[in-house]
């Protein structure tokens, strides 16, 4: 058998293997024997065919695919080996001819793993925007805990106000057809806090208990159902109740109702030092953002253009199995947001994960760095702990789960090395407009619009549910 590997520009490899005529021979007749063995033929006890006979019934298309697949693994695991390919997928078959006269040829193609080039990590000095609370922050907090203790009070002797919540029945109508699903009976809908469209709640301002009357609206041009998009609507509204919020003053026996307070001094003062937690969580995860953005931006790696297809198919399958656990349809997103567009976004978001990926790998390798077992067991308890399970049987569906297992080892070991880049780098606190790259924690990432599409309210008008 004769193996040539030939080394190829963007991180490929050809494998061409040739194989003679003789163990062609030896592999088509064992490959025959054994489809034999699993064949019905009437006439013939299973495995007695003659080889005529069982070419006749199968095909012999079908015997030489018996006899590529037993072969074929070993061989291009031998050739792999023996000239240390780090491939990174299984070797996609180019060319191929097999003839019981001349032999077996066949020509391959291996994707290489690429390998990072990486700036110096020795001497690191990045700018970070740093984050600052709010001059209201605490004030606002205030605020928020309190009305979480709102109660709310029938108005019988006024029309409804903006922040009232109203009971309500409606029917909605597009040129006098019922909207499908556009209906509701005692329906309750805060006119100060809903994802209705725009100018529905407004028009329920300044009317009665038991009043009845139409309002008009216009659905978006970019709603989620063409059939209705941009097209005037009517919906006849009857209020069955208002309510009004009543925010209770902050004194100290609302803080004792809100936690282990006596005081609401002891509660500012615990607000105050959980927003200063935030601030400094904030401002650590931008330290680790800007050495993950610095990393990217220095470091250079060839990635193949299969790679990046490959990953970025396996990307559009978890976006297809999110809309679908979401209930919404693949079709629809796409025709919303372009086919072309959808496919580049997760082409570039791909990318990026395996130039990551590639990045972090090359870090770990040049400093040593791996996942101790002490580190992945605390892992482990913390996902436990999180999912209320106890440790053996998240260490047991690992154990079941290799990829599984691996995905968290990876993560463990990213979170590693970013942790041991934070503490040697050195940081320069930045007033927000100086660094544009590191603004704020919900900067989207490149390629990371598909996936932040669908967990939008872009698919809630009249709630989603009208």
């Amino acid at each position: 058998m004769k193996v040539e590997v030939l080394k190829e520009e963007q991180n490929l490899a050809k494998i061409n293997l040739e194989i003679p005529a003789e163990q062609a021979n030896q592999e088509y007749n064992k490959a025959w024997k054994r489809l034999g063995q699993r064949l019905n033929i009437p006439g013939f006890r299973r495995g007695k065919a003659p080889r005529s006979i069982v070419e006749k019934t199968v095909g012999v298309d079908r015997i030489k695919q018996e006899a590529m697949d037993r072969l074929f693994p070993h061989l291009f695991a031998d050739a792999i080996s023996e000239h240390q390919l780090d491939i990174v997928a299984p070797p996609q078959i180019e060319n191929l001819k097999f003839d019981l006269g001349e032999g077996i040829a066949v020509k391959a193609t291996v994707e290489l793993r690429p390998e990072a080039q990486l700036p110096d990590l020795t001497a690191l000095k990045l700018d970070v925007a740093e984050y600052k609370l709010p001059a209201d922050a605490e004030e606002k907090e205030l605020a928020s805990i309190v009305e979480r203790l709102t109660t709310l009070e029938s108005v019988v002797d006024r029309p409804s106000e903006k922040t009232d919540i109203v009971n309500i029945d409606f029917n909605g109508s597009v040129n006098g057809e019922a909207i499908k699903g556009g209906s509701a009976k005692n329906y309750r809908l805060d006119l100060a806090d809903n994802n209705f469209i725009e100018g529905f709640a407004d028009q329920l301002v300044g009317h009665k208990i038991a009043e009845e009357f139409s309002i008009n609206v216009t659905f978006p041009e970019g709603y989620h159902d063409a059939t209705l998009a941009g097209k005037p609507a009517e919906f006849k509204v009857k209020i069955n109740d208002i309510s009004k919020k009543v925010v209770p003053d902050l004194t100290d026996e609302v803080a004792k109702k809100v936690g282990p307070f006596e005081t609401v001094e002891q509660m500012k003062e615990e607000v105050r030092n959980l927003l200063k937690q935030s601030e400094d969580q904030e401002n650590t995860f931008r330290k680790q953002k800007a050495v993950v953005d610095y990393l990217l931006e220095k470091s250079t790696v060839e990635i193949p253009d299969s790679m990046v297809n490959r990953e970025a198919k396996l990307l559009m399958d978890e976006v297809q199995q999110r809309l679908k656990s979401q209930g919404l349809s693949w079709e629809k997103f796409l025709d919303s947001e372009g086919h072309e567009s959808t496919w580049q976004n997760l082409r570039n978001e791909a990318s990026k994960r395996i130039k990551t990926s590639l990045i972090f790998g090359a870090i770990a390798k040049q400093e040593g760095m791996q996942v101790n077992e002490e580190e992945f067991s605390a892992m482990v308890s913390q996902m436990a702990a999180m999912r209320g399970m106890e440790e053996k049987q998240v260490m047991r569906q690992l154990g079941n789960n290799f990829a599984a297992a691996q995905a968290l080892s990876d993560q463990i070991l990213s979170q590693k090395i970013v942790d041991y880049l934070v503490e040697r780098a050195e940081f320069n606190y930045v007033p927000e407009e100086q660094v544009e790259q590191q603004k704020v924690s919900s900067d989207k990432p490149e390629g990371t619009e598909v996936a932040a599409a669908i967990e939008g309210e872009e698919f809630d008008v009249l709630d989603a549910e009208v």
